[in-house]
């Protein structure tokens, strides 16, 4: 298929035409609006620019979908309505996208007209890093979190960082920065956003071309009373005059920046000296939100092009593992072909990659997944849903401490996946802050230890557990374990495990997902609607289909044995699939 991706500015269309099959780009261009150019002209001239190929979708890129798109959508009367809701957070994009809706729609009326929020990646932020320390009746009521935006390009140039060093995404810890006129950073932890520093607005985070970034809100109200005679002209100032152009007095350009810093001027070297500063202090903060950090990314066009703030920035960060090559910095170069450079020496045990984003590849991927994925609306497919109660796994010399040298796992019940079982072994988990009894051995022995609990239980226990996939123990959290025949304080193996899909191949071709993927399901038809982010996919010959889920999420989905839900919809990085007609069973591991 080719997908025709249109990102309609105030002052431009912007514009690819991708086929879905080579991810190859057909024709691109960008179309200056003018007084006598309007967005209905514009499409029909970039409609004739491609009238040798078929457009057989459009997919349009929309920057604030608030917490009510959480991916791309097929765009109705209703999703309009939604879009025009939130553009008072967004009063310089969401106008313009619902113009260039609305002309395309005039322009191609037979075909499918997709929406793909900027904001959509972000919709896996914790509630820790989603929440402002204000009243939170207050923030339900103004609908008032952090949403964050650039989300088609972080989650682009983290794929692409991921395929460049040759490992999963969800074994990754990526910090990407999308450095341009507009400017943000991004947590990718194991594939899925978990910070950003832009906020409720794109105003929030880095210093920007003349956005303010973070600012202290008492000097908002010093500006109010002592300088701006009302709340536009405080918005026309933090918004359009401010950051680098208020900095250097100059422009918000940063090449004539640099150029006026090398030639003495003073404002413009203390804007860049800002600039690289506040991105630096968001490295060390999302290094230390996540535990580490495993590659850098810079991007956007100051991160594609400027050697001199890849340098400023990524400078003094050697504690952190990176160590700048400074001629593989200055030769850096990325287009749509080689679209990774790397810019750090051979022995910097975390790397910096500047990477080509291509926003509108992944607004084209967003695209055709949604079609593939309206096209299985008639498929019938039955999972269980296996509610999974904490319980723990250990290895050979663990388990001799525990209950002795001679003793082998006791057989207590057969569980739902082939092999495994329920032991009658039991131990009690010592936290810092209290303890939990009887928690259940399940067999056969592993070679890690590893221990399974809730968001109650670690609260409870008064630990930080990791979300991880089953297996993934190392820099967890440490937990004390007591058995009848001793005590064992495990530096790590405590996780709240990843909710995850077990498919047979069969199962995941009928799907139409791979292993490794990481869906999203709305689940319906229940008790309550609910949807759960960030469902691992693991296939495997030795599995059975099951869906499973911790006792903190069947509580909050109100699933019991009796339970029936209905799965809508699975969204997948840069692809979609469909699943229907889950029925909760209980059991699993």
């Amino acid at each position: 298929m080719n997908i025709l991706v249109i990102n309609c500015g105030s002052s431009s269309i912007k514009y690819q035409l991708v086929n879905s099959e080579r991810e190859t780009i057909l024709a691109q261009d960008a179309i200056e609006l003018t007084t006598d150019v309007g967005p209905a002209l514009a499409l029909a001239q970039l409609i004739d620019d491609t009238q040798n190929e078929t457009i057989d979708v459009v997919g349009h890129r929309v920057v604030h979908g608030g917490d009510a798109f959480r991916d791309a959508v097929l765009i109705n009367a209703e999703v309009v309505a939604q879009i025009e809701e939130w553009a008072p957070l967004a009063p310089l994009h969401n106008p313009c996208a619902l113009t260039g809706i609305e002309a395309a729609q005039t322009a191609l009326p037979k075909i499918p007209h997709i929406a793909v929020f900027d904001t959509a990646f972000h919709a896996t932020l914790p509630r820790r890093a989603s929440h402002y320390a204000i009243d939170t009746k207050l923030a339900e009521k103004h609908r008032i979190r952090r949403y964050g935006f650039h989300g088609t390009s972080h989650q682009f140039v983290a794929l692409e960082a991921a395929r460049y060093l040759g490992r999963p995404i969800n074994e990754l810890r990526l910090i990407t920065l999308h450095l341009g006129n507009g400017a943000s950073a991004c947590a990718v932890e194991m594939g899925s956003s978990t910070e950003t520093s832009m906020g409720m607005t794109p105003l929030e985070g880095l210093v920007m071309g003349s956005r303010s970034g973070d600012i202290d809100a008492g000097i908002i109200f010093k500006l109010l009373r002592d300088e701006v005679n009302d709340v536009d002209a405080l918005d026309d100032l933090l918004n359009l005059r401010s950051g680098l152009k208020g900095l250097s007095g100059l422009s918000n350009d940063v090449r004539e920046i640099e150029a006026a810093a090398a030639s003495g001027h003073d404002e413009a070297r203390l804007s860049i000296a800002v600039f690289a500063h506040r991105i630096k202090k968001y490295i060390g903060a999302y290094a230390a939100t996540m535990g580490g950090v495993d590659a850098v990314i810079l991007t956007g066009g100051i991160g594609e092009n400027s050697a001199n703030l890849r340098q400023r920035i990524l400078q003094r960060l050697e504690f952190l593992g990176i160590q700048v090559d400074e001629d593989n910095n200055q030769h850096a170069e990325v287009d749509h072909q080689n679209k990774v450079a790397c810019i750090t020496t051979e022995n910097s045990r975390v790397p910096a990659l500047v990477v080509k984003t291509n926003e509108e590849l992944m607004i084209a991927r967003q695209t055709i997944g949604l079609i593939r994925q309206q096209a299985r609306l008639k498929t019938d497919l039955s999972i269980p849903i296996a509610v999974s109660a904490r319980h723990l796994h250990l290895d050979k010399h663990t388990f001799a401490l525990l209950f002795g040298d001679d003793a082998e796992p006791t057989h207590h019940a057969d569980l739902s996946q082939p092999g495994q079982f329920a032991c009658k072994e039991k131990v009690t988990l010592i936290g810092p802050r209290d303890s939990i009894e009887g928690v259940r051995l399940l067999g056969p022995l592993r070679s890690k230890n590893q221990i399974e609990v809730s968001r109650s239980d670690e609260y409870l226990l008064g630990v930080d557990a990791p979300v991880r996939d089953s297996g993934r123990v190392k820099g967890s959290a440490p937990i004390t374990l007591k058995g009848p025949k001793g005590s064992v304080r495990l530096n790590e193996g405590l996780i709240c495990a990843r909710r995850h899909i077990h498919m047979h191949p069969d199962d995941a071709e009928r799907f139409g997902v791979q292993n490794k993927d990481e869906v999203e399901v709305a689940i319906t038809g229940g008790p309550r609607d609910l949807i759960f982010c960030d469902v691992l996919v693991r296939v495997s010959h030795g599995y059975q289909l099951e869906m499973h889920i911790d006792t903190d999420e069947a509580n909050a989905a109100e699933l019991d044995k009796s339970s029936n839900a209905e799965l809508v919809y699975v969204g997948i990085q840069g692809r979609t699939a469909l699943l229907k007609n889950l029925k909760t069973l209980p059991s699993g591991d």
